[in-house]
């Protein structure tokens, strides 16, 4: 539909020539265009074109509002929805009636004094070719008219034994009298008396685009600067603010460009219009009924009556702004895939989502699936059979699982990758996992409608039948076939999270092997060598990580020995292997596949008898190999 130019009102924005519109949203975009500053200046056609037209209303409905300074009905959309955001005369779109007791006429006047547009010469140059690829705009203005408008609004305030048709009758009259007594003098003014008592107790709220020293606030004050408005910029060689602009689709100079695809359907609009219109007359009932001498004497129902003004003002701006994404993302071509709406039905006393497809109801009762339960695992050598269950609200056609390995350094990026199953059988075996490594799998619910939210996950470690290599030349070979699911409990100084025995105590030839994770949140995690269970007076081996740096000693006699420092080679949230190899005269630590250190023997290897780790780590696997 984007094919063609569109006209747009102003509304008090500074649109000018050159600069970037995007009619999703109705905004402008300030600082950026398709050419530079020179050029727009140097191909810019100007005209003058003077005109000054004089309007009268007598509504305060939005529709006449909207006539009187040219919007379209897209634009109005946008209004009601609160995108856009007015200045200068078109401030008057926001004032209306707060009284039913009000009667309002209007008076427009406005002046044009120049038109500006942009050049065939300058529309075929373009200077910034990356506007396009960015999307952020659908039109380019190309031709600006200049003016000033203004309104002034009279009210009166009649009393309630006073006939709305005789006040409203005089009041159009008193205020239709002034172009007259602007040309022929105050001398030949003539009114009756109701008139004469009805222009001394008007208000006068002004909104234009003049520069004026004082605001009229009464009849008297509103003739004076009706009288001098047209010298007014003539006096201060000024040529006004944008009034009407022209728009150009972007994607008519580049395909690439973004487009506006389609707009409200004018059924919509007008019931969204008349919507806001009723909302507003509650608004005005609400301000009578607190007014009302009788609603004083009962302090209870005033207080009633302002809790319930403010629920109606949070509904008003709750319905504007769901409008405000919705507007946008029609006029984009975004799929919507959820709308809130309120039905009433006698028939169902609680809330319902009803589903429909294609404008048909399908269901009036329509449950969603909802966060199903944490998967288990069953395990085998070779493969990883999932246990799932269905979502405990809605249908469940299928699953979703989503998995991936987990990095050994935590600040890499996470790959996820996800497989759907074909039915909604809860055993699923996931084939897709092949490498060895630290993984995390949660699922989701499917229905007809759409996901689930994911499931809590569960983490475990894969080892597709790995062969370990050979720790020591000639000792021995240890072939280890696991796949270990992860219950994590986070561990302290006062929990470990693994303390266990090597009976008959170590010896050279002997290897450990610990695979584990990182918390996210560790400070520092240990694994010690303990001589006995009860104490830790004897630590032969004091395997220290304190994130910043690695600290190895031994404590002998409660004393501890000299520390040995080095590079820290773990990271928070990173999966790990450590393999210790017992040797006649060291430990040699490997981590993660490579050899990290080695620390001498202190005391006899043969008196460990206590594996301790604790600290922030969750660990998967502790092996002993002989």
């Amino acid at each position: 539909m984007d094919s063609s130019c569109r006209v747009l009102a102003a509304l008090g924005r500074p649109l000018y020539p050159g600069m970037l519109y995007d009619c999703r949203t109705d905004t402008f975009i300030p600082g950026v265009t398709l050419w530079d500053k020179k050029a727009l200046h140097d191909d810019l056609d100007v005209r003058q074109q003077p005109k000054t037209d004089l309007k009268f209303a007598a509504s305060d409905s939005l529709s006449d509002k909207a006539n009187l300074l040219d919007i379209s009905a897209s634009l109005k959309a946008s209004f009601l929805c609160g995108l856009v955001e007015v200045g200068g005369s078109a401030k008057y779109l926001n004032d209306t009636k707060s009284s039913a007791h009000q009667c309002r006429v209007t008076m427009q006047y406005s002046q044009t004094t120049k038109f500006e547009q942009l050049t065939m010469k300058e529309l075929g140059n373009i200077t910034y070719q990356q506007v396009f690829e960015q999307k952020t705009a659908t039109h380019v203005v190309t031709a600006v008219l200049y003016g000033a408008s203004a309104f002034m609004v009279f009210d009166y305030t009649r009393a309630d034994n006073q006939s709305i048709q005789d006040i409203e009758g005089n009041l159009n009259a008193v205020v239709k009298m002034l172009p007259l007594i602007s040309v022929e003098g105050q001398g030949s003014l003539k009114m009756t008396e109701a008139e004469k008592n009805l222009a001394e107790n008007i208000s006068v709220t002004f909104y234009g685009d003049y520069k004026l020293n004082k605001n009229p606030t009464t009849y008297k004050e509103a003739l004076d600067v009706y009288i001098t408005l047209p010298s007014v910029m003539e006096k201060g060689n000024y040529d006004g603010v944008p009034l009407t602009v022209w728009l150009y689709p972007l994607n008519l100079l580049d395909e690439s460009a973004a487009k506006l695809v389609r707009e409200i359907n004018m059924r919509l609009l007008c019931k969204t219009e008349k919507l806001l219109a009723e909302l507003g007359e509650v608004e005005r009932r609400c301000n009578d009924l607190k007014k009302n001498q009788m609603t004083n004497s009962f302090p209870g129902v005033k207080d009633r009556l302002v809790k319930f003004q403010q629920s109606h003002n949070n509904y008003k701006i709750a319905f504007q702004k769901a409008l405000s994404k919705v507007l946008p993302a029609v006029r984009g071509d975004k799929r919507m895939k959820f709308i809130i709406g309120s039905i009433s039905d006698s028939s169902n006393p609680g809330t319902s989502i009803r589903l429909y497809q294609k404008g048909r109801l399908i269901d009036p009762k329509f449950q969603p699936v909802s966060k199903p339960p944490q998967p288990v695992l069953e395990s085998s050598d070779e493969k990883i059979i999932l246990k799932l269950s269905k979502s405990p609200t809605g249908e469940t056609i299928r699953f979703r699982v989503e998995y991936s390995m987990t990095p050994t350094d935590s600040s890499a990026n996470v790959e996820w990758k996800f497989t759907d199953t074909s039915d909604d059988q809860t055993s699923f075996t996931l084939t897709q996992i092949k490498e060895a490594g630290h993984y995390r799998v949660l699922y989701r619910a499917i229905n007809n409608v759409g996901l689930s939210e994911i499931s809590d996950s569960i983490t475990f470690t894969f080892q597709n039948k790995a062969d370990e290599e050979k720790l020591n030349p000639g000792i021995i070979r240890s072939k280890i076939f696991f796949m270990h699911s992860d219950d994590p409990q986070p561990v302290s100084s006062t929990r470990k999270s693994y303390l266990g025995s090597v009976p008959g105590g170590l010896r050279p030839g002997m290897a450990l092997f610990f695979q584990g994770v990182v918390t996210s949140d560790c400070d520092w995690f240990a694994i010690d060598m303990q001589t006995r269970l009860d104490s830790l007076v004897e630590l032969a081996f004091h395997f220290r990580c304190r994130m910043e740096s690695m600290c190895l000693t031994s404590l002998r006699n409660e004393t501890w020995d000299n520390e040995e420092c080095l590079a820290c080679p773990f990271t928070k949230g990173g999966a790990f292997d450590v393999i210790m190899v017992i040797k006649p005269e060291c430990y040699e630590v490997i981590v993660n596949g490579l050899e990290y250190c080695t620390f001498n023997h202190r005391m006899p290897v043969e008196q460990v008898t206590v594996l301790n780790i604790y600290g922030g780590v969750f660990m998967n696997i502790v092996h002993i190999i002989k």
